[in-house]
């Protein structure tokens, strides 16, 4: 039995693992690459595995970085089962439709910059018909039904506690008359969560693949930090700024408004001043996958019910204003009314949060409100760090907004929850892989587990093959396309630098001076064009 990690390794994207066992091999998620420069490149490469071998996929959730390559699969060839929960299967349907859209819309941006330089276009990754297309081979199940594959392959999906329908796959392989347990994490949830149930725990496992989003860090109690976030709001619209909120329209934006609505349940005078407050979710899929929230209330948790049963929407109050058209989210810059702005992407790299940053960003009255997680290179990342310049749609805009971020509203279990879901294991695992993480956060929390509870851990590159009992067998990855990726990330590194380095240069200009640092900078960055220009030739 073998395992080949083939995405989400050494980063938080593009969630992809294969298994080979008695013959068969198939996957566990198929995500889509997002943030750095070189990860994104992954999702033009074809797969790096004959798709046509593959018989069957299991998909923990429907996120886009865990089921954005799901389409590409199809439009490979793929004409197998994609098992995945009923709800994930809803939702798929939505985002991959969206997901495909903004490949077309990209690559038609693309184009017309290749037909002017006279190159030849390019294809989209896949298209939206390419991903309607593929929710044929989806097959919805139910959290703990057991699919039985064949006489050696069976699995269940359990809630992770993530978002609507995310789920932790237990699998159990037999090889050689031995049955063996196979536990995919998935995303891990974190607890306490607005809408979803809790993680569920699990008896035992002989090998686990973890996620480690936050395996160096403690989320904020959610207690305190949703006051902080309805403070934040009153605040920001007393000064008569707007609150800006990058968020993943499936899954955070429901839990953000449930927060408020849970608010105007709690206290009348709140809910008198809430109600003078626009809040505008402006999102297409957001709008949709709200509406599949409203029709899929089994996988709430006791307290949203209760709303329920009170007669009460829990992601819905009266203020609240849905904003599908184009020229309706183009009117929310243009209207100078104090408002709360929830636009996708989470990430600020695609979507119409991009507008709404580039019109509120440079304003000091109005408050930017992170409640994700930010992955290396992407615009939120880097607004969230606190660049005092980024560029949007070529533009420089400069960072005077109040800029915040909520970690209790992540979807992920923190480092404590981590530990505590692995240590109400009755049955340790022979071994642990650690995915879905940056290095810095797999190291930490690869040493907890280590001291913590003496179980070997791995921390898997990308492409890199093991037997299950964790010993490495190869390295698929080529000498060729090794350094091809090196030199991009190297590239990608400097150009990161480069534009922090401009941003302190153009700081220090307002004041005229030209001190040390600067002439240091200058004899560096002549060293660098130097070592560019000797490449070049």
């Amino acid at each position: 039995m073998k395992i080949t990690f083939y995405g989400a390794a050494r980063t938080v994207t593009g969630s992809c693992h294969m298994i080979e066992t008695n013959g068969k091999k198939f996957l566990i998620d198929c995500g889509l690459f997002q943030g750095k420069l070189t990860d994104q490149m992954l999702n033009y490469e074809e797969f790096p595995f004959d798709v046509q071998s593959i018989d069957f996929v299991i998909l923990t959730h429907a996120h886009i970085d865990h089921s954005g390559r799901i389409p590409k699969l199809y439009k490979a060839g793929y004409r197998g089962v994609v098992y995945s929960t009923i709800a994930t299967k809803d939702l798929c349907t939505i985002m991959l439709a969206d997901s495909g859209h903004i490949q077309e819309k990209e690559i038609e941006w693309v184009n017309r910059k290749r037909k002017r330089a006279g190159k030849k276009p390019n294809e989209p990754i896949y298209t939206v018909q390419d991903a309607i297309d593929c929710m044929d081979l989806f097959q919805g199940v139910d959290y703990n039904e057991e699919i039985v594959i064949d006489e050696h392959i069976r699995f269940r999906l359990i809630d992770a506690g993530h978002m609507l329908g995310s789920a932790i796959i237990e699998l159990w392989i037999t090889e050689d008359g031995k049955e063996e347990k196979i536990v995919f994490t998935g995303d891990l949830g974190n607890t306490g969560m607005p809408i979803i149930q809790d993680p569920t725990f699990i008896e035992s496992a002989d090998h686990l693949i973890m996620e480690s989003t936050y395996g160096d860090r403690l989320h904020s109690p959610m207690k305190d930090q949703s006051s902080i976030f309805i403070q934040t709001i009153l605040d920001t619209i007393h000064r008569g700024g707007n609150v800006i909120i990058p968020s993943f329209a499936v899954g955070r934006t429901q839990e953000i408004l449930y927060e408020i609505n849970k608010y105007y349940a709690e206290s009348e005078a709140l809910k008198e001043e809430f109600t003078r407050i626009p809040v505008y979710v402006d999102s297409p899929l957001a709008v949709s996958a709200t509406k599949i929230f409203e029709q899929n209330p089994e996988y709430y948790d006791e307290d949203t019910l209760r709303y329920l049963l009170q007669g009460d929407n829990p992601i819905g109050f009266e203020n609240l204003h849905f904003v599908e058209s184009a020229e309706d989210s183009k009117a929310l810059n243009e209207d100078m009314t104090p408002k709360v702005i929830i636009s996708a992407s989470g990430m600020c790299e695609v979507g119409r949060i991009k507008h709404h940053l580039k019109h509120n960003l440079y304003r000091p009255e109005c408050t930017i409100l992170f409640v994700g997680y930010q992955a290396e290179g992407t615009l939120g990342e880097k607004i969230q760090r606190g660049d005092s310049l980024v560029k949007i749609f070529d533009e420089e805009i400069a960072v005077n907004a109040e800029v915040k971020y909520l970690d209790a509203f992540s979807g992920h279990a923190d480092q404590a929850g981590l530990m505590n879901w692995l240590n109400h294991m009755e049955k340790k695992p022979k071994n642990i892989f650690l995915v879905h993480g940056e290095p810095e956060a797999q190291e930490v929390l690869c040493h907890k587990i280590k001291d913590e509870l003496d179980i070997p851990v791995i921390i898997p590159n990308y492409e890199e093959v093991f037997d299950m009992d964790g010993s490495f067998i190869t390295q698929e990855l080529t000498n060729e396309k090794s350094a091809r990726f090196t030199i991009l990330e190297l590239l990608s590194a400097l150009k990161q630098d480069v534009d922090g380095m401009t941003n302190i240069v153009k700081a220090e200009l307002k004041n005229n001076v030209e001190t040390s640092d600067m002439l240091e900078i200058l004899e560096k960055l002549k060293d660098v064009k130097e070592a560019i220009e000797n490449v070049k030739s």
